[in-house]
C-alpha cells in the first residue's frame, strides 16, 4: 500500500462465520495483488459472526496493512454487508467476492486489466462456467434464477449469483443495496447508464466452513426480483403500474353496474341477488383504489425526486467505444 489518499482499487468481502477461511483468504488477496502496480484496499465486512470472525480479522489487520475490517453489529445479511463495503471503500474501482474462497482473488488481476482495455464498460460480472457445486441443489435452481432474472430485468448474464465483480465508483453511485438485492447490482445500475459486460472465472469447491445458502433464500430472491421489475420499469411513472390495473377491473366493473341497471330500469327485472353485481360492485372499488394508488404513487414520485435527487443524470464526456 502506498498513499491511502491514493486507492486505485477497494476490494470488498462480506463475512459471515469464515473464521477457517478468513487467514488463506487474506493472503490470497494479497499474493494476488501485490504485484499489480495498483494501491488497493481489502474491505472485510463481518456480518455479525458469531464463530470470532471478527475477532481474527482484528488479529489480521495488525500485520496485513492493506486490510481495512468493518464490524456490524448484527447479522443483517450479505446486500447489507455489501453496501457497508461500498460506503467504506476509497478507490476508483470496486471489487467484490465471497469469503469462502471459491471464488479465486488470482482472477482480479485479469479483471482490472480488461476494465482498463475497455472504458465504455462500467462492470464486469463474472461467469463461473464451471461452477464446482452440487447440481440439483445448487447449479439447477441457479440455472433457472438467472435465467428467469435475465428475461424480468433485460441485463442478460449467466450468473448474477457470481459474487466476483468489478465495478467503476461512478456505476455504485446511485445503487442501495437491501433485502437480497446484492445479486441485482448489474441491472439497478444499468438502470443509472452503467454498461455491464460478463467474463468466465475461476470457481473451487468450498473446502472449509458451511454454506449459508438454503432453499428460502431463493425465495426471498424471487420476492426481490418483483420489486426490482417494478423498479425499473415503474419507478418513475407509478400511475402506469397501478393506473394499467385499476382501469382493467374499473372498466368491466362500471360497464356490469350500467348494464345492471338497464336491466333493472328497462326492464324491471329484480338484480339484488345476481352475482354480477357483487362482482361488478367488488372491480370497481379495487379499480378506484388502484387508480388511487397510482396518483399516490406520483406525488410520492415527485416528493422522492424534486428535493433530494436528480431525475437524470449527465456524462462528463462522451461515451468511449468497447473494445
Amino acid at each position: 500500500m502506498s498513499n491511502p489518499n491514493t486507492i486505485a482499487v477497494s476490494i470488498v468481502i462480506p463475512v459471515y462465520n469464515e473464521i477457517e477461511n478468513l487467514p488463506d483468504l487474506v493472503e490470497r488477496v494479497h499474493t494476488a495483488m501485490r504485484d499489480c502496480g495498483r494501491t488497493w484496499e481489502l474491505i472485510c465486512v463481518d456480518d455479525g459472526s458469531r464463530d470470532g470472525s471478527d475477532r481474527l480479522l482484528a488479529q489480521l489487520a495488525e500485520t496485513h496493512p492493506a486490510l481495512q475490517p468493518r464490524w456490524l453489529r448484527r447479522n443483517y445479511g450479505q446486500s447489507t454487508a455489501m453496501q457497508a463495503g461500498f460506503d467504506a471503500a476509497r478507490g476508483a474501482v470496486i471489487v467484490t467476492l465471497d469469503g469462502d474462497l471459491q471464488n479465486d482473488p488470482a482472477d482480479i488481476p485479469r479483471l482490472l486489466d480488461m476494465l482498463d482495455a475497455n472504458p465504455a464498460v462500467d462492470i464486469i460480472s463474472g461467469w463461473r462456467e464451471k461452477r464446482k457445486d452440487a447440481f440439483v441443489l445448487r447449479k439447477l435452481p441457479s440455472w433457472l434464477a438467472n435465467k428467469l432474472i435475465s428475461q424480468v430485468t433485460g441485463v442478460r448474464l449467466h450468473d448474477y449469483g457470481c459474487s466476483l465483480k468489478l465495478y467503476r465508483r461512478d456505476a455504485l453511485a446511485n445503487v442501495k443495496l437491501y433485502g437480497e438485492l446484492h445479486r441485482f447490482v448489474p441491472a439497478l445500475a444499468r438502470e443509472f447508464g452503467a454498461r455491464v459486460i460478463e467474463t468466465p472465472v475461476l470457481h473451487h469447491p468450498r473446502l472449509r466452513g458451511v454454506s449459508k445458502y438454503s432453499i428460502d433464500r431463493t425465495i426471498r430472491v424471487l420476492l426481490d426480483l418483483l420489486w426490482v421489475k417494478f423498479l425499473l420499469r415503474f419507478l418513475h411513472r407509478p400511475m402506469h403500474a397501478f393506473g394499467g390495473v385499476g382501469l382493467m377491473l374499473l372498466v368491466p366493473g362500471v360497464l356490469s353496474l350500467l348494464w345492471l341497471a338497464g336491466v333493472k330500469l328497462l326492464v324491471g327485472e329484480d338484480i339484488g341477488g345476481r352475482p354480477l353485481l357483487q362482482l361488478g360492485v367488488m372491480f370497481t372499488l379495487m379499480g378506484g383504489q388502484f387508480l388511487g394508488m397510482g396518483i399516490l404513487g406520483e406525488i410520492l414520485i415527485r416528493i422522492w425526486h424534486e428535493p433530494t435527487r436528480a431525475q437524470y443524470l449527465l456524462r462528463d464526456t462522451p461515451l468511449a467505444t468497447a473494445k
